[in-house]
């Protein structure tokens, strides 16, 4: 049989449609590491109730910026223009269970305010060209507070100046400190829920109105409530395309 045009041209079809999938399924996910805190944890808590937690650290400041944008829970960008990448910690990646807690941690503590920066004198820069540091807001270590929290994973990458399993040690984890407390509040915050407008989804990160039909399929643990439209935006949360809250 001869070898037309519309074979030629089906063929190519084919293997463009082969090669997306396999680009789909083999997306950057990172190293796959997830957590099950819920983003409710930290919605009745000051940035100054979980700073106060933490003693100061022996990290130095060598640089001062002001963080205008949280890319997610271990990258933030600066006002001076650079990119900076959390040192020595990991935390999940957008779609993955624990993304929205650790991104909107972290906006908690940074998002328009001052942080310092004690960046990694043996390696300055990752391969994407953002600066490897720590964070330091009000003194406080943020990379190890996020592994203390549950919130990150250790991803100690030599050479480096941090050894960040040393972030393990000495304080004692805020989770620890307050777990009988947070459990108290995230069940007073699920019994006083019903009266929520808008309910969230803490491992998608959008946010529904609570009548929508993705509500009652969304697991109890991920649900996370809104008394207002905003309130859900300014978590980080977006709109969900069904119900258009």
């Amino acid at each position: 049989m001869a070898i037309t045009k519309k074979h030629i041209f089906s063929l190519i079809i084919i293997l463009i449609i082969a090669i997306g999938a396999i680009s789909i399924a083999s997306a950057y996910t990172g190293t796959g590491f997830s957590h099950n805190v819920p983003s409710s944890k930290y919605s009745d808590m000051s940035s100054s109730d979980i700073l106060s937690q933490y003693s100061d650290t022996n990290c130095h400041v060598e640089e001062r910026a002001i963080c205008t944008k949280v890319v997610d829970g271990d990258t933030i960008e600066l006002d001076n223009g650079k990119k900076v990448r959390f040192v020595g910690v990991n935390t999940p990646e957008r779609g993955v269970e624990g993304y929205i807690t650790s991104k909107n941690f972290v906006q908690k503590l940074c998002l328009n305010k001052e942080v310092g920066l004690d960046i990694d004198d043996s390696k300055h820069n990752d391969k994407y060209g953002r600066t490897l540091a720590v964070v330091i807001v009000e003194g406080k270590n943020l990379n190890e507070m996020l592994l203390k929290e549950g919130l990150a994973e250790i991803m100690y990458m030599p050479p480096s100046e941090f050894y960040p399993y040393d972030w393990g040690n000495g304080d004692t984890p805020v989770a620890n400190t307050h777990s009988s407390s947070s459990s108290s509040s995230s069940s007073d915050t699920s019994s006083s829920s019903g009266s929520g407008s808008y309910v969230g989804n803490a491992n998608s990160g959008k946010f529904h109105v609570a009548s929508c039909s993705s509500v009652s399929k969304m697991s109890e643990k991920n649900k996370v409530y809104f008394s207002s439209r905003d309130e859900a935006i300014n978590q980080g949360y977006v709109p969900c395309k069904r119900c258009n809250p």
